[in-house]
Order: structure tokens, then C-alpha cells, then sequence
């Protein structure tokens, strides 16, 4: 049995990758932090390209700028005196830092930038000869600082000659944190002493720790993780340990320096580096003694346990082998210099700290509270026994002119048909969750600016307000007082009950929320068929037809109520979803949830078929329903669901939980939906995975140049439109992946700019 179960999660979800994302600080516009003033640039925010470096720093320097009120008069743009209030303070004169103090002077700002070690020490510590790709090609960043140069000495010339000429003399020093109290900034500094300002910018990039490897012998003297000069290790036996590109770059012009490399990465495949690399990589391995003196071996799937003073213990499975070595190279990149951030009271993205933890503690107490009373559980009996807002409408409106019948059922006036509707929690909170949507898909449509984005909200605002709002608390109720609905279609669809507007007209929701989403208007004592065929041909021919052609997201993320708000409301906090292989395995969760629907089903069917007073009925609503409704609807899908969105995105319910979902997942598995790479575009900057609210490791697809056909999607469009190079658009693929047709809908910025260039 288990055999069987870890074969099915095999074919449904856990046979995709599963990356995790790197923790970098949260920013916003122009690299804005949680702390006003101060903002971030380059690659600190996650895009590790050259063009995009220098964009962020002049743009922040612009931001900065825009913030400074001067008195009128002669502008000093000489270095601050001794003491003086800087407008902008800029760490680390890299290429981002040095293109922010360009524009700085550009805007007659006052400002100081700080370098503990020298100016674009990043490049000057690059291999020789090092190529220097400056994506995307047809790119202008902002500002005066460009960068042309395709080889890392003439790049460094280029930096070096534009600073020089701006006047940009870096200031030496090492900052300790930045500080903030009340209405003071500033850049408190190792050697002593506090530069005081009114913004600060931080361009230090990845200038955290290097990544180890955590094995005996990696600080012997051997171990190195920069590569100066190839020439001087000729003759030697050397590893590389890694899978990006500065590792193929330091095998390659290792090996082109006569040196004898064994190149190690623990995947079974090199996805990350760029084409170019590779092919560099493979004309080597096709011809090994293209370079004298020199060779390159690949190896694939294999783990270093121990680095020893002329040899390496390295593991390839289960087999343990000795290489001989001289020098050892981990080319495994640097992290983000996350002590100096978070001494700086700069939130790192998923980090959790004890106010983060209480406000999320309260946060779901608030919805615990919520969804009871919501549901008719004891707080709304406590708001009806009481006479509370918004029990008491029918009284207030009464007074007001509206004259409601005695028996509640039949209102003589619109007034008093709205006092009904407006007297339970349902109409209160389905009109909050509706302009809720509104007006953060307003929000989600100017942000974005793509046609995509535009008609998906749009699409998911309209659906909320009209068949999710206004069909069943409004139009159906006033349609029906009116005599305007014939008996028979209300007999079918909305039966009488001695509550409310005296019929159910709350199973509107089902033209929209189909089974197993939405159970109620199947689970019921006698069959209501049409809702009952309904509900068939939505799970069991509409959503598949839709999700064969376009993916799940047709319906996660283009009608469902649930995705409207993850879409909406919860478009700023995607990028707080967990990724990693222990999150891909809990999707599975869901189809727990699909297996309890399912049983309750059949059980509901047995108690139709058995004769009256059968078991079935008699244990149904009590000991089945009732608890999948407080259970799943309210503590699943309301406290836990929506508790968590601030914290860990707005899609927590329907990644791991939902129970349609779930069905959906499966139907996904005969696709024809994809996202379709342009693997040469791809840069491995992980962007695109560290949008996506549904945890996919989309760059894995990307960087391999497969179509991304993980059942998870719902087509939100986050990270073909975050894709910094263009690289991914929506298509359909045939079963051996290839690309059928793309969508007509441009989804990506980039793409739409090369489009009209």
C-alpha cells in the first residue's frame, strides 16, 4: 500500500523539482526597505545581472533625490564637511553603488559613498580574461554609468574611467550597520564615528560569507574560493567544486591554462549556467587536448567528503574514490551579507521573529473569530440574541421607512428586502471579501500594466461582484419578491426555508464554486438533481476541458473566489510562499481532503439509495457534514487559509489544502498548458521561482530549456512577467514537449518591448 501511494505522489508532484529561493531583504519600489529612508540596490535585489546593477543604484539615487527639499539657491555638491547631514549615503562603491553616486552628483545631492576594500572589487577579483555578459543587450539602464565592455579588464577600465570623470572619489571605509532612531539616519562605522543622513542606499551585493562545502580539510591552504590567475596553478591537478557559471568559467580557463580539472557538481545535469558556458564546457570535453598541457574531466553526481593535502576523497553514489590534487577551487558563490542587514533592522524575506509571530498569533485568533461568526457559530448567535450590528438592520431600516412584514419573508420594498439580506453575516462579509477585491485588483492592474494582468483581474473582480455577491444576496432575492422568477426554477434551485429571505438562495455560490469546493449543494437529505447535474458537468467536463487546453489556472486563477483574493489582495506577498522538497511533499495534504469529500459522497449516495431512516441519514449531517463544514470550511480554509496570508502568501489553502485543487492536480497531469523557456535567455537569477505563491521551482524548467508543466500552476503570470530577460511565456506543448502554440495575451514586459522595438 505504501509502495502504491509513494508512486502516485511520484507522478503527481513529487517527481518536479523542488528548489529553494536564497534569503535576500524584503524591498519594494526603488529598493525601499521596512525602514524608511533606507533602500537597497544591485544585487541585493535578487537580479544578478550587470545593466539591472546600475539601473537599481541610479534609480535609487533618483528616489532619494525626489525626497530632498532644498532651500532655493546655489546647490554644494563638494564633499560634506565633518559632521554635516548627508541627503543620500551610499555603501559600497560596486557597479551599483558607483551608478547611484553618478546620478547623486547628477541631482546635486550631498552624499558620501563608503568602500571597505577598493571601488568594484567584484570585478577585480574576476578570473583573467573573465567574459562579461551585459543581458539584456538591448537594455539602457538608467542613469550616466553604462557598461559595453565583454571582457572583465576592459570592463573594469570602462567603470574605473566613467567614475574618474564624475568626480566619484569613494570614501575608505568598512559600515557596521545602518541606524535609525526617531528622525536620525545614518551609517554607523566599524573604525568608529557616525556618518549622518537623510537616505541611505546599500550596494554591497552578495558581499556576505563564501558558501563551504562543510567537509574535513576545507581550510587547508589549498582551498581557494576566487581563481586571479590561471597560469599560475599550469601542470597542477586541480578541482572545481559547483554548477553556475563562475564555476565552468574557472574550469575552463583553467584547463585553456594548462591545468589538469576535475569538475564536481553534485546534480545530475548542468542547468544553471548560461548556453554559452556550456558549449565552451563541451567543446573542451569533445576535445581534451585542444589546449596543451591541459584537461577537463566532468563529473556529475558526485559529493567531495574529504579535501586532504595531495588528495580528494570524493563520493559518486555509493562509491567512495581518491583523487590526487593540488589545489581545490569551491566556486559555490557568496551569500547575501545578511548579519549587516539584519543588524540594520532590515527584514529579510520569510524570516520570522517574535513580533512577526505574535502578529500572526492574533492574526488568525482575529479569523478563528471571524469565520465563526461567519459560519453561525456561537459569536453570531451572541450578535442575534443581543440585537447587534448587523442583526438589528431590519429594525433600523424599518424605522427608516422600510416596512417589513411580520413573518420577515415577505418585504414590501426594496428597503426591507435589503434588511434581510443585509441582517446575516453572509451579505457583510461576502460585500467586504468583494470590494476587497476590487479595489486591490485596481491596485494589481496598475502595478503590473500588462494586458495579461489586466483582463485576468478584471475578470476575477467581475465574477466576485456579480454571480459570488450580487446574484445571490441581491438580484435573486428582489427578482423572486417580485414575482419574476417562475416556482419551478426556484422549487429546483432554491428550496424554502423558515430563515432569511425564506428560500436558499446562498446555493447561488455553486455556479461558481464547484464540488468539492463547495459540498452543500450536493451533501443534502434528498437530492437536489439540477443542482446535482450541475455540479457534475462543472467538476467532471467544464474544468477538465479547461484545465486539457489552458491549465489549472483556468480556474485557480481566473474565476475561483479564493484565487481572486490570493490574486488581488495577496499579489504583494507571494514571494513569502515556503519552496523546497519538505513543502513539495506537503501538497499532498489536498488530496487527503479530496479522499474525506469523496467517502462523504458515497456515503451521502448510500443514504439516498437505502430505504427511509437508514443509516446513512441518520449519521450524515450530524457525525459527517457538520464536522467536514467546521473542519475544512472554517478551520482549513478560513482560520488556517487566511490567517497565514501575510505571512506565508495568499495561496496556503489552495497549494496544500483545497480539496478541488486537489481533483484539479490530477486532471493537470493530461495538460496541454505549459510555460514555454527560451533557455537561451535564462540567466539562472531564480526571480521567477521566488514569485511563484504555488512554491514551483520554475527556474529548473527554465534553465534546462523545458516546458514548465507542474500541476501547481495557476497561471498567475508572476514570474513570466518578473523574468528580468523575457524568458518565459504561456503556451501549450504536445506530450514530448513541444510547443504547440504561445499565448496571444502578453503576459511579459519584456517580451511586449521587443515586440514593438
Amino acid at each position: 500500500m505504501l509502495r502504491w501511494i509513494a508512486r502516485y505522489t511520484n507522478w503527481l508532484h513529487t517527481r518536479w523539482p523542488a528548489g529553494t529561493v536564497e534569503k535576500l531583504p524584503e524591498s519594494g519600489r526603488d529598493g525601499a526597505t521596512n525602514i524608511p529612508g533606507v533602500s537597497i540596490s544591485g544585487d541585493l535585489t535578487g537580479i544578478p545581472l550587470l545593466k539591472f546593477a546600475v539601473d537599481s543604484g541610479a534609480r535609487a539615487a533618483r528616489a532619494a533625490a525626489s525626497g530632498v527639499k532644498r532651500a532655493p539657491g546655489p546647490i554644494d555638491v563638494g564633499r560634506p564637511a565633518p559632521g554635516e547631514v548627508l541627503d543620500l549615503a551610499i555603501v559600497g562603491a560596486g557597479v551599483s553603488g558607483a551608478a547611484a553616486a553618478v546620478e547623486a552628483r547628477k541631482q546635486g545631492l550631498r552624499f558620501e559613498i563608503l568602500e571597505a576594500t577598493e571601488p568594484f572589487s567584484t570585478i577585480v577579483n574576476f578570473p583573467k580574461g573573465k567574459p562579461i555578459y551585459t543581458y539584456p543587450r538591448e537594455m539602457k539602464p538608467a542613469g550616466d554609468l553604462q557598461v559595453t565592455a565583454d571582457v572583465k579588464e576592459a570592463l573594469v577600465e570602462e567603470l574605473k574611467s566613467q567614475a574618474e570623470r564624475a568626480g566619484i572619489a569613494p570614501m575608505a571605509a568598512r559600515a557596521e550597520r545602518v541606524e535609525r532612531s526617531g528622525a536620525k539616519l545614518g551609517v554607523r562605522l566599524a573604525e568608529g564615528g557616525f556618518l549622518p543622513a537623510r537616505r541611505v542606499l546599500i550596494a554591497i551585493g552578495r558581499s556576505g560569507s563564501f558558501r563551504k562545502l562543510g567537509v574535513p580539510g576545507e581550510n587547508l591552504d589549498k582551498v581557494y574560493n576566487r581563481l586571479h590567475d590561471p597560469k599560475d596553478f599550469a601542470g597542477q591537478h586541480a578541482l572545481v567544486v559547483g554548477g553556475g557559471d563562475t564555476a565552468l568559467e574557472t574550469a575552463i580557463a583553467l584547463a585553456q591554462a594548462g591545468v589538469h580539472v576535475t569538475l564536481s557538481y553534485r546534480g545530475t545535469e548542468l542547468s544553471r549556467p548560461k548556453p554559452e558556458n556550456v558549449e565552451r564546457l563541451e567543446r573542451l570535453l569533445r576535445d581534451p587536448h585542444a589546449d596543451p598541457g591541459g584537461s577537463i574531466r566532468l563529473r556529475l553526481a558526485t559529493q567531495v567528503k574529504e579535501i586532504r593535502s595531495r588528495e580528494i576523497l570524493m563520493r559518486a553514489g555509493e562509491r567512495e574514490e581518491i583523487l590526487p590534487n593540488d589545489v581545490v577551487f569551491t566556486m559555490l558563490g557568496r551569500e547575501a551579507p545578511l548579519d549587516f542587514l539584519r543588524k540594520s533592522g532590515i527584514r529579510i524575506a520569510g524570516e520570522m521573529r517574535a513580533p512577526q509571530w505574535i502578529a500572526l498569533s492574533l492574526f488568525v485568533l482575529f479569523c478563528a473569530w471571524l469565520y465563526n461568526w461567519k459560519s453561525g457559530g456561537s459569536m453570531s448567535q451572541v450578535f442575534a440574541e443581543r440585537h447587534w450590528f448587523p442583526f438589528n438592520l431590519p429594525d433600523i431600516l424599518s424605522r427608516l421607512g422600510g416596512s417589513i412584514a411580520a413573518d420577515a419573508k415577505q418585504p414590501a420594498t426594496i428597503v426591507g428586502t435589503l434588511a434581510i439580506s443585509a441582517s446575516g453575516p453572509a451579505f457583510w462579509y461576502t460585500l467586504a471579501y468583494s470590494a476587497v477585491v476590487v479595489v486591490f485588483g485596481l491596485k494589481r492592474i496598475r502595478r503590473r500594466k500588462t494586458p495579461y494582468v489586466t483582463a485576468q483581474t478584471a475578470t476575477l473582480m467581475l465574477v466576485q461582484v456579480l454571480p459570488l455577491f450580487l446574484l445571490p444576496e441581491i438580484i435573486l432575492p428582489q427578482l423572486a419578491y417580485h414575482g419574476l422568477l417562475p416556482r419551478g426554477f426556484l422549487d429546483a434551485l432554491f428550496p424554502v426555508v423558515s430563515y432569511g429571505h425564506g428560500r436558499e438562495f446562498w446555493r447561488a455560490y455553486g455556479l461558481i464554486l464547484a464540488w468539492p469546493l463547495n459540498v452543500y449543494n450536493v451533501f443534502t437529505r434528498d437530492p437536489l438533481w439540477w443542482w446535482i447535474g450541475i455540479s457534475v458537468v462543472q467538476t467532471l467536463v467544464l474544468i477538465p476541458l479547461g484545465i486539457y487546453f489552458f491549465g489549472k489556472g483556468v480556474y485557480c486563477g481566473w474565476i475561483c473566489s479564493c484565487g481572486a483574493l490570493a490574486e488581488t489582495l495577496g499579489d504583494t506577498h507571494r514571494q513569502k510562499m515556503p519552496h523546497g522538497p519538505f513543502w513539495n511533499r506537503l501538497n499532498m495534504l489536498g488530496q487527503g481532503v479530496l479522499l474525506v469529500a469523496v467517502l462523504l459522497l458515497l456515503v451521502r449516495i448510500m443514504g439516498w439509495v437505502l430505504p427511509d431512516g437508514n443509516w446513512a441519514d441518520s449519521i450524515f449531517d450530524p457525525f459527517l457534514k457538520s464536522p467536514y463544514k467546521w473542519g475544512v470550511d472554517v478551520f482549513l480554509a478560513g482560520v488556517i487559509g487566511y490567517g497565514l496570508y501575510f505571512w506565508f502568501s495568499g495561496r496556503v489553502w489552495c497549494r496544500f489544502l483545497c480539496p478541488l485543487a486537489a481533483l484539479m492536480h490530477i486532471y493537470a497531469r493530461f495538460s496541454r498548458f505549459a510555460i514555454v523557456p527560451d533557455k537561451k535567455k535564462c540567466i539562472s537569477c531564480n526571480v521567477c521561482t521566488a514569485v511563484c505563491h504555488q512554491g514551483i521551482d520554475v527556474m529548473n524548467f527554465a534553465n534546462k530549456g523545458l516546458p514548465m508543466q507542474d500541476p501547481e500552476c495557476v497561471r498567475c503570470s508572476a514570474c513570466v512577467q518578473s523574468c528580468p530577460t523575457g524568458v518565459l511565456q504561456f503556451g501549450q506543448v504536445d506530450r514530448k514537449g513541444k510547443t504547440i502554440a504561445l499565448d496571444l495575451l502578453p503576459a511579459s514586459p519584456v517580451i511586449m518591448r521587443e515586440g514593438q522595438a
